[in-house]
């Protein structure tokens, strides 16, 4: 079976995963900001996405002497920020509509990972060379760091860290789980990069490093200025 057709098939599983926690969110009785199931906010997400996706992807693949179109997670999420903050703003929305992604995001990261590291060299997104007896063999005779299973297992952790806390009604983790979301990624994501051979951009830095950085420092700003979340029942107000 070839990496491509595995890649799509853990691509695929990634969808139905986040949809499930989608649905298990439901099912808690949580009352999530209606605008972010609308239409229009669902297109400027999806269409912020892609571009990002191909924007940020492909560029890092040159930055790093490939040719070629690549897709990047990382630059899906950053481009869906982006689309989603000027939609609000010209749509005259000043809540925050991004708590219900929380669990989708962390666990569709932590399923479309594997994904990623079952496609091999093609994918582009393996470690260095590395001597840990973890090392693995891509194909090209060298031990490299899987760095697509320490991103997927990071994620699967904040998945289970967020669970609990929605099972026991923790306001704050729930109403901002997104910004703690994107916090986490981008923490876990700047570290994981210093293991891939990607082209550097700033010093040692590479797109992603800055990247990373970014959406960190967004999550932060969110973070710190969050109102103080109300004691949960069986709803979030948000």
């Amino acid at each position: 079976m070839s990496g491509a057709f595995l890649h799509t098939l853990f691509d695929i599983a990634a969808w139905l995963a986040a949809a499930a926690a989608v649905w298990w969110l439901s099912r808690q009785r949580l009352q999530f900001p209606a605008q972010s199931f609308e239409l229009p906010y669902i297109a400027a997400l999806v269409f912020g996405a892609g571009l990002g996706a191909y924007l940020f992807g492909s560029a890092n693949l040159w930055l790093s002497g490939q040719s070629g179109i690549a897709r990047s997670v990382e630059g899906a999420l950053a481009g869906g920020i982006v689309a989603i903050e000027l939609y609000k703003w010209t749509a005259g929305i000043a809540l925050r509509t991004g708590a219900r992604f929380a669990l989708p995001l962390a666990v569709g990261i932590a399923i479309g990972r594997l994904g990623c590291y079952f496609a091999g060299l093609d994918d582009f997104t393996y470690g260095t060379a590395t001597a840990l007896p973890w090392g693995h063999d891509f194909g090209d005779g060298v031990l490299r760091h899987p760095v697509q299973l320490y991103e997927s297992a990071a994620m699967a952790l904040f998945a289970l860290a967020y669970v609990l806390a929605v099972l026991n009604r923790n306001a704050f983790t729930i109403t901002n789980g997104f910004y703690l979301a994107l916090a986490y990624y981008g923490a876990q994501r700047f570290l994981w990069e210093f293991l891939k051979p990607y082209g550097a951009l700033i010093g040692p830095l590479t797109l992603f490093h800055l990247l990373s950085l970014s959406v960190l420092l967004y999550a932060g700003v969110l973070l710190a200025t969050a109102p103080k979340a109300r004691p949960l029942q069986n709803e979030l107000l948000a």
